[in-house]
């Protein structure tokens, strides 16, 4: 999935038809093979999110997954959560629980496939979806001998074998009329001991062919059994009342009917990106001048509703929001109309007393880089980024290890990665992110995360000055310097992209001269001086 939203990216892929393949990509039609392989992975947006592996009530792991993506996708697309209408309207915004429950029946219609199979720390099994074969293509399982597989069906067959035999032993004792209560330990044990080992063994022979060759696998979604959603009062399972009919909220007058074959989520995917839907193209178009200028023209990016705040240049949103539909979704055109313009091109320099936040853009807004951006460019003037994709992630070639304790693997690196790639290439471990990221303010991996906290604490100094990550950048940057005729002023260039003035270049040369340890030493520490100041990691 992170493969195809780069390559769809860089594609410039119309913003329509990228958010109709994320959403509804297995129903679309393809032309060949390859391009089914790509529609089944751009499905993966539905099911990368978060996910109560320890819920052990079906319907209820159910419900709370269609919850989460009916929250992801309103918020990402629309800018308003429906899905604070689960338990009662919504309180500010005009949706209603007939709006929510007519929506969920869209995503409980639909088949999550998430990749975890049941253990100890997992009470649901996630299967993964079947790519077609297609030459080259790249496969991250690992593949295993065909005799490894044959002991694994050995084993799969020997526990449904003990499964049927306990539960012959319960049903003969229970017609006879047994009491068996004093072994209810033992059968409890002996039951998890299957359901836990079965997990992990259905979940191997998933992953291979019938030769132990690694499957083509990816994370996505499909259709299931069609069904409409019961609305529950306060959000409880156990208080159902009427059936909504798959539908969406009445707000927005939508006349598009649902097919009684199919979930919804094709319509669903046409209904957002129509240019009748007021909000799309406006949320889309500020999240792109959110990233270009720091503050979006509506400055709360996740919710465009009541308790949102109002754009400053309402007319500027509805322009460009227009220009964006009529120039076929595409955001690089998008992202050029901005660039060009003369605010873009404004200095960081002024001032005005009568609008300290600069909501009218009288001039450039400086600010932090974000904390893949502070690890990349580290990496960049370091001279060891790589700049190769990397097949796949290092925690799929892990050794089998529960979901919940994979952060705890001696052989996972700190960085989760243990390469030079760019930062986003690091696998998303949601308990157990990198340093260098989660210290300055990465996205919460388990929320729509529009706009991020910027924080200023002790613990980033620290971690500037101290980190392993730092030192090993600066030593870089060190060695890289070393046959430059000017080091000071090459490292200027290489950090900051202009040259040191008068006075910098007379401290520097002072303290590569008469700082402590020898002459590879002092330069490496004038290397991680540059790397921890406020001008490498602002951008003004």
């Amino acid at each position: 999935f992170r493969d195809y939203v780069i390559d769809a990216v860089n594609a410039d892929v119309p913003y329509d038809r990228f958010i109709t393949e994320q959403i509804a990509g297995d129903l679309l039609p393809a032309k060949d093979d390859a391009e089914r392989a790509r529609l089944l992975i751009a499905t993966g947006f539905l099911a990368i999110g978060a996910k109560g592996l320890n819920e052990m009530n079906p319907p209820q792991f159910a419900a709370d997954v269609a919850d989460e993506q009916l929250d992801a996708v309103t918020r990402a697309v629309m800018a308003s959560s429906i899905a604070c209408a689960r338990c009662h309207d919504h309180k500010t915004d005009p949706f209603t629980m007939e709006d929510y429950y007519g929506l969920v029946g869209i995503f409980k219609s639909t088949q999550t496939f998430y990749g975890n199979w049941i253990d100890s720390e997992n009470s649901n099994h996630g299967r993964l979806i079947r790519l077609p074969e297609l030459p080259g293509q790249s496969i991250v399982g690992k593949s295993i001998p065909e005799a490894r597989v044959k002991q694994l069906q050995a084993d799969l067959a020997k526990l449904n074998a003990d499964e049927k035999e306990q539960n012959d032993y319960i049903a003969k004792a229970k017609a006879e009329n047994r009491d068996i209560s004093g072994e209810f330990h033992k059968l409890l044990t002996n039951a998890l001991r299957i359901l836990w080992t079965r997990g992990g063994v259905e979940g191997a022979l998933d992953a291979v062919d019938e030769k132990g060759r690694a499957r083509p696998l990816c994370m996505g979604v499909k259709d299931a059994k069609i069904i409409d959603s019961p609305l529950y009062e306060r959000g409880e399972l156990a208080q159902p009342r009427d059936v909504i009919p798959r539908r969406f909220p009445k707000l927005f007058g939508s006349d598009l009917s649902l097919p009684k074959d199919q979930s919804g989520r094709l319509e669903l995917a046409k209904w957002l990106t129509s240019r009748q839907n007021p909000l799309t193209a406006r949320v889309m178009v500020n999240r792109v001048w959110r990233h270009l200028f720091g503050a979006g023209l509506v400055r709360t990016m996740d919710d465009f509703g009541v308790t949102g705040e109002a754009p400053s240049h309402p007319e500027l949103l509805d322009y460009l929001a227009v220009k964006f539909m009529d120039g076929g979704w595409s955001v690089k055109k998008l992202i050029k109309e901005i660039v060009m313009s003369e605010t873009y091109r404004q200095s960081s320099s002024g001032r005005s007393d009568s609008d300290p936040d600069n909501r009218m853009l009288a001039h450039a807004n400086p600010r932090r880089l974000d904390a893949e951006v502070i690890r990349d460019s580290m990496l960049a003037v370091s001279g060891l980024l790589d700049k190769s994709r990397r097949p796949g992630s290092l925690v799929a070639e892990l050794d089998g290890q529960s979901v919940s304790l994979i952060g705890f693997n001696d052989k996972l690196p700190k960085d989760l990665d243990g390469s030079h790639r760019r930062s986003i290439y690091l696998p998303v471990i949601r308990d157990h992110l990198p340093d260098v990221l989660e210290q300055f303010d990465v996205a919460n991996p388990s929320l729509v995360t529009g706009n991020r906290d910027v924080t200023n604490v002790p613990l980033q100094a620290l971690y500037l000055l101290n980190g392993p990550f730092v030192q090993e950048m600066a030593a870089a940057l060190a060695k890289r310097l070393e046959s430059s005729p000017s080091r000071v002023k090459r490292a200027f260039e290489l950090c900051f992209h202009r040259e040191p003035d008068a006075h910098e270049v007379a401290l520097a040369d002072h303290f590569l001269k008469n700082a402590p340890g020898d002459e590879s030493k002092r330069l490496t520490a004038f290397c991680q001086s540059l790397l921890c100041s406020a001008e490498f990691r602002f951008e003004d």
